[in-house]
């Protein structure tokens, strides 16, 4: 469920089949890690402690992600990581050790995607109420739900997704 400027643990709730797919991820013997926009926080609209609470409450309910890369920043800061842009993408590979090449990023809207194009890795959009019919149309891959998009992730090729041939720039 998506509440807009979460900072309550409580109304934190999981989406379907997310249990299934990061267990999925980790059964696979892959790291896994969360890249979030929390401009909340430059709005001044949540605190970073709220946003802590969220991510503790997250990992109570799914266990422990390797890397957890926050944006604190406003659509109009201008910075380097907040999506669209690829920063978050890039530090979170980073700090995994993983090549972004070898990096699937699971998103709901076109900045998901966009940031996950620019950072060399593959994006799968999971659609939900926020996500824009021009955003789906213009996603390389689109799932379903979450445990989907990890299988097609993992390279398995479950029905009911959509997959156009990546375009991969040799950087």
């Amino acid at each position: 469920m998506d509440v807009p400027y979460n900072g309550d643990p409580a109304r934190v709730r999981l989406m379907p089949t997310a249990r299934d797919a990061v267990d999925a991820v980790r059964a696979a013997g892959l790291p896994v890690g969360v890249v979030s926009n929390q401009s909340g926080v430059a709005r001044g609209l949540l605190g970073r402690g709220q946003v802590e609470a969220v991510r503790r409450r997250v990992e109570e309910l799914l266990g422990p992600f390797q890397v957890w890369a926050v944006c604190p920043h406003g659509p109009d800061d201008g910075c380097r990581c907040r999506k669209p842009a690829p920063g978050l993408v890039i530090a979170a590979c980073q700090r995994l050790g993983v090549p972004a090449a070898r990096t699937a990023v699971i998103g709901d809207i076109g900045a998901d995607m966009t940031a996950a194009r620019a950072a060399g890795a593959r994006g799968v959009l999971v659609p939900t109420p926020v996500t824009r019919p021009e955003e789906i149309e213009a996603a390389d891959t689109v799932a379903p739900d979450l445990l989907t998009a990890v299988r097609l992730a993992l390279g398995a090729g479950p029905g009911g997704a959509r997959r156009r041939p990546l375009e991969v720039e040799e950087r």
